[in-house]
């Protein structure tokens, strides 16, 4: 005797009476007869479909700048990409702000200063370090096509590279080499 896919197996547990089925059971070797489709019990809703093809509204495009947060507006840098803060600053965990950046959009200079340097995390995505007046200093990360070089003067919006695929660019302002929250040095 074989056992076919799709076959259904009833094993008896010792001790207990068979249960009481309104199934039929086929015999061993025999097929299983083929179940009546719902549609052929009743018919079909008469439904009013769209063609795929149909061109739809597009919707109104957020207003990313109303996520901001109430520390912005009153801070020495700007938003280094345009985008809602998806990620924010948790000393130990997040040393930044991680930004929601279209693919391909400027990340560009959150105030004026000098590019200190340009190194590459592990996966050898480039990281800008910009050096600005009062010990301060801005962190780039998730940018492609680096649009600078090291000693290069930068003045507030100038574009420092453009957002990565993946459209998350990380952002940290350093007050030395301790991390402080970006957001309060947002306007």
């Amino acid at each position: 005797m074989a056992v076919r896919p799709g076959q259904r197996l009833l094993i008896p547990v010792a001790g207990q009476a068979p249960a009481k089925t309104a199934e039929v059971v086929n015999a061993p070797g025999t097929a299983s007869p083929t179940p009546r489709p719902p549609s052929a019990a009743e018919p079909l809703p008469n439904e009013k479909t769209i063609p795929a093809a149909t061109k739809v509204a597009a919707p109104n495009a957020p207003d990313l700048g109303k996520t901001r947060t109430a520390a912005s507006g009153s801070g020495k840098f700007r938003m280094p990409a345009n985008g809602a803060i998806a990620r924010t600053y948790k000393k130990g965990t997040n040393e930044g702000i991680d930004i929601s950046a279209a693919p391909g959009s400027a990340v560009t200079a959150a105030g004026s200063g000098t590019v200190a340097a340009i190194t590459r995390d592990v996966d050898n995505v480039p990281i800008i370090v910009v050096r600005h007046d009062g010990n301060l200093m801005t962190v780039y990360a998730g940018l492609d096509n680096v649009a600078v070089n090291k000693g290069d003067k930068v003045s507030t919006g100038t574009t420092l590279g453009r957002a990565r695929n993946q459209g998350i660019v990380h952002f940290e302002v350093r007050d030395g080499f301790e991390s402080v929250d970006p957001e309060k040095y947002l306007n």
